[in-house]
Parts: structure tokens; sequence; C-alpha cells
């Protein structure tokens, strides 16, 4: 295992739910966090800002730097990444985990649902990947962790645009890890095989706390993936319970919401 120690992470989407675990859950082990994400207030409906989740940060002792940004505006997103080397001078670890999510058959999808879902998925993914590249290769070394799932075309009648936007995102996955893969900087796609509990799952009634599983899955999860280094996985669309099984992990109780219960795979046909 290798130490997270002064390392530096951005993670899109931080200000609340999987982002602001994986933001605590890598700054417990040390690594500086960028809290990117747009939400500068915490509301009833989306509570959680890049402010709270920096001061979480800064409890444990940790260096933190709230940056609001919109992920498809991608002079923001360079501002975004110019500010974090002015702060911390390198940038080891990139999360996009900012998402945006669309349910709906094509009949049912505006145009401009098709541009966010495909903005803040796939497009922002790709341009914060070439932003942060240029010190990632000085470097040489570096993790990208897109949280995005395999690609399967079963799962896409009735959330064409949603899985567009996502499958682009573990495309980016696999033909970026093979352009870098002489420079050590891995890249991955990690996703959930059960509902993770989140303000899309509470807010789009995906299922009920029965059926989810908390964000510490996905957190365990990416600390074994940054602790290695990148050689050792590259190019992979990762499920998080396979990937953690195939690491050794045997019990995955803890992660349920509700104790006692085990919650099932993605009943894909069955959501939306």
């Amino acid at each position: 295992m290798l130490s997270l120690e002064n390392r530096v992470a951005i993670i899109t989407g931080a200000s609340r739910g999987i982002g602001r675990a994986l933001a605590l859950g890598l700054a417990q082990q040390g690594c500086r966090i960028v809290v990117a994400a747009k939400s500068v207030q915490s509301t009833e409906k989306l509570p959680g800002s890049i402010h709270t989740v920096a001061e979480e940060i800064e409890a444990l002792g940790i260096e933190a730097l709230p940056i609001q940004v919109d992920v498809r505006d991608g002079d923001q997103i360079d501002a975004l990444v110019r500010r974090t080397l002015e702060r911390f001078g390198r940038i080891d670890i990139l999360i996009n985990n900012a998402g945006a999510v669309w349910w709906r058959p094509v009949l049912d999808t505006p145009a401009k649902r098709f541009d966010l879902v495909l903005g803040v998925n796939a497009r922002a993914a790709f341009l914060m990947c070439r932003a942060v590249l240029p010190t990632m290769i000085e470097r040489r070394w570096g993790h990208i962790i897109n949280m995005s799932p395999p690609i399967d075309p079963g799962v896409v009648p009735g959330k064409v645009a949603y899985f567009i936007s996502k499958f682009g995102m573990t495309l980016l996955t696999h033909g970026l890890a093979e352009e870098l893969r002489s420079s050590n900087i891995a890249v991955n796609s990690l996703w959930p095989v059960t509902i993770i509990e989140s303000q899309a799952s509470i807010n789009w009634q995906l299922g009920s706390p029965e059926m989810w599983r908390k964000p510490d899955i996905l957190v365990d999860c990416v600390l074994r993936l940054v602790n290695k280094e990148p050689g050792a996985i590259t190019g992979q669309a990762l499920l998080d319970e396979d990937f953690l099984r195939a690491d050794g992990v045997t019990d995955f109780s803890s992660y349920a919401c509700v104790p006692g219960t085990s919650p099932p795979r993605i009943p894909w046909s069955g959501i939306g």
C-alpha cells in the first residue's frame, strides 16, 4: 500500500453524497482535497456545499481547497486546475464524480436534457482529464477514476441519453488508459452493483433504503485503487463488489444502509 500523505486529489461533484464520502475517505488517508462542485450554499433539497465539505476535511487536519465549478464550462475547468496547481503545485488523483441523471425514453428527452447529461457526464470528464494530464505526465504518476459503468447495451432502452453519456465516460477510460500507459498514469472506471444512498437515489426515489448500500463501498474501492502503483490496474471498467471480492473482501454486510439486509444488484429494467 502506498502513502497518500501530501498527495492532491480533485473530486468533482464533491459537495454531498458519494463525492463528499470520497473526499473524506481520501482525506483520512492524508490526501489534500480540492472540493469541486456547483453548490456554495446548503439547501433543504440539496444539503451540503463545497464549503461544508471543506470544513469537514480541515477538521481532520488536512488541507482543502473548495472551488465552485460548472463542469460544463471548459474555462471554469481550466481555472480549477490552474488554482489547484497554484495552491498545491501538483495533481495526483482526479475523480470524475459529478453526474447528471435522466432516465427517460428518447421521446421524453428534450434536447436540453440530452445536452445536460452529455455535458455533465461525458464531456466534463473528457475536459477534466485533458486539463490535468500535463502535470500528471510531467510527474509521471497519476490516477484518474471515472464514475461510469461497464458497457452493456442491454441496459440502454428507456435511458438512452443517460447511457450515451455514461458509456462515453467508459470509452474515455478505455482509450485514455492506452494513450497514457507509458506515462505511468492509470485510468479506470468504477460503478456500483447496487443502488448507492445519495441525493439522486432519494430524489429519484430509486427503490427503498433496504435496496441501498452506503457510499463507503465506493470509498473503499477508490482507496484500494489509488494505493496501488498506476501500472497495476488501468483501462478497466470495475464493479465495486466484484473488484473488492477479487481483492479479498468477503463480508459486505457493513455497507448495507439497513442493517441485516442484502441489497440486490441493480435491476436496470425495473428502474426509471
